[in-house]
Parts: structure tokens; C-alpha cells; sequence
């Protein structure tokens, strides 16, 4: 079994060598001690959620103060490719059952979307704590999947700088239920035309009605490829976690 995980200050996880001693206080030393009973002499890792991991055994422990022995450092190589979820504000909290999916399904970054046919609309100063509401969200979820590293939620993004935005991913694949496309085949075809270099791929999921037709063609004008998931209709809380198992097996980091 793995050991839990706790996030620790990231200069001092990037200072920390075998032997030494790395506290964590505040929240995460409460999380770990009072929520999780953490022990002296219990197995952890601390990470600095850039890659970075620390694989100790508790020294001393207070709901205030965790100190870890630390006995071995990993830098642990990012994937090959990289994986974008863009993901439209949708109703009833399904953009955030996503976006938690999708970070435990090893997303690398994610993008919120406010499409034309969101219902939920972030506006002024609601974006900015929508966009710290959902980095939240994913930094649970990486610490529950054990990630050592979390993936970062971009500014919201409305539809006309969409395009712009994904303009230098190698593949764009836009979800939509009367796509002729499939997603294995076209990451394929992709792959072959990149040879030995890793793709970045980016997976656009629609809100509860969908993407717009001109939405669509915007997205296929730089070049993004429209594709389906089987022959069923998904919610917008589970496409883009489909997809991402999907391309976890294609890509063979799975």
C-alpha cells in the first residue's frame, strides 16, 4: 500500500536530503494528525506538488507540528505527454465532479470554459473565485490519487479565446455526440505524423447543452478534431474523465 501523502513548503521539499527533518504545520499537520491519527514511526510521503517527493517515517507528531525523518527523495518525471481537460461551467457541480475525476485519471492541467451554452456564468470577481474554488478541488483530489504533483486550473477562458488559447497543442479533440470521428484512431493518426516527439492533447468538453455548431467550427478552424465517445450521450461530468481513461490506455500510460 502506498503511504499518504501531505503537502509540505516547497522550498524546504526542495532543500530536504535522506537524514534530514522536514516539519509540516498548520492544516496539513491538523489533517494529518487529528483526521488521519498519524503516528510517530508511521510511514509518509511529503510532496512538494511539483514532482518532488519525500518517502519518511514520522518523528514527532501534534495537531500543530508533524516532523518527518526522511529517508529517500524522488524526482518523479512528468508524463510523456501532456493532457489538458477543458472543461465547460456546467450546472448541479458536474464541472467539478470532472475536474476531480479527471485530476485522479492523471490530467495535467485543466481549463475552465465558459461556453455559450453555459448556464452557470462566472463574471468579474466570480471567476477568480471559481478558478480558486476549482484549483481546490483538484489539489484534494491529487492528494487523495497520492500525486506528488498538482495539476495547475488556468484562468477561465470564454469561447472566442478558446481557439486561441489551444492554438499550440499538437491535438485538440472536441467532444460531441454527432462526431463521425473516434478518439483512438485519431490520436494514432496524430502520433504517427509526430514520430518520437510527445503530444500535448487537449480534450474540450461541452456543458449540459452541449457545444454550439459554431462553437464546433471555431474549433475546427485551428484545427481541432471533433470526435465520440461510443454510442451513448455522456453527462458533462463524465466525458471528460471517459476520455482520459481512454487516452491513458492509447497512450500506454497505463
Amino acid at each position: 500500500m502506498t503511504n499518504p501523502i501531505f503537502f509540505g513548503d516547497p522550498g524546504a521539499v526542495r532543500a530536504a536530503v535522506p537524514g534530514s527533518v522536514v516539519v509540516i504545520e498548520g492544516p496539513e499537520a491538523h489533517h494529518a494528525v487529528a483526521v488521519k491519527r498519524l503516528a510517530p514511526g508511521e510511514p509518509v510521503d511529503i510532496v512538494d506538488g511539483a514532482g518532488r517527493r519525500l518517502s519518511g517515517t514520522v518523528s514527532a507528531a501534534s495537531p500543530a507540528r508533524l516532523e518527518v525523518s526522511v529517508e529517500t527523495v524522488t524526482e518523479e518525471d512528468a508524463a510523456t505527454e501532456t493532457l489538458i481537460l477543458v472543461q465547460a461551467l456546467a450546472k448541479g457541480g458536474r464541472d467539478e465532479q470532472a475536474i476531480e475525476a479527471a485530476t485522479e485519471l492523471g490530467v495535467d492541467r485543466v481549463i475552465p470554459w465558459q461556453s455559450e451554452r453555459s448556464i452557470v456564468r462566472w463574471r468579474a470577481d466570480k471567476a477568480a473565485k471559481g478558478q480558486a474554488k476549482w484549483q481546490g478541488i483538484v489539489t484534494a483530489a491529487a492528494k487523495q490519487s497520492r500525486r506528488s504533483a498538482i495539476p495547475p486550473v488556468e484562468d477561465m477562458v470564454e469561447s472566442k479565446a478558446l481557439a486561441a488559447r489551444l492554438a499550440g497543442v499538437d491535438l485538440v479533440l472536441v467532444l460531441h455526440e454527432e462526431a463521425d470521428g473516434a478518439l483512438a484512431p485519431t490520436v494514432a493518426e496524430a502520433r504517427g505524423r509526430a514520430g518520437d516527439r510527445p503530444l500535448s492533447i487537449a480534450v474540450v468538453v461541452g456543458p449540459e447543452g452541449g457545444i454550439s455548431a459554431g462553437e464546433v467550427e471555431l474549433l475546427r478552424s485551428g484545427g481541432a478534431v471533433a470526435v465520440r465517445l461510443g454510442a451513448h450521450v455522456m453527462r458533462s461530468s463524465t466525458a471528460g474523465p471517459a476520455a482520459l481513461a481512454g487516452l491513458n490506455l492509447v497512450l500506454g500510460r497505463w
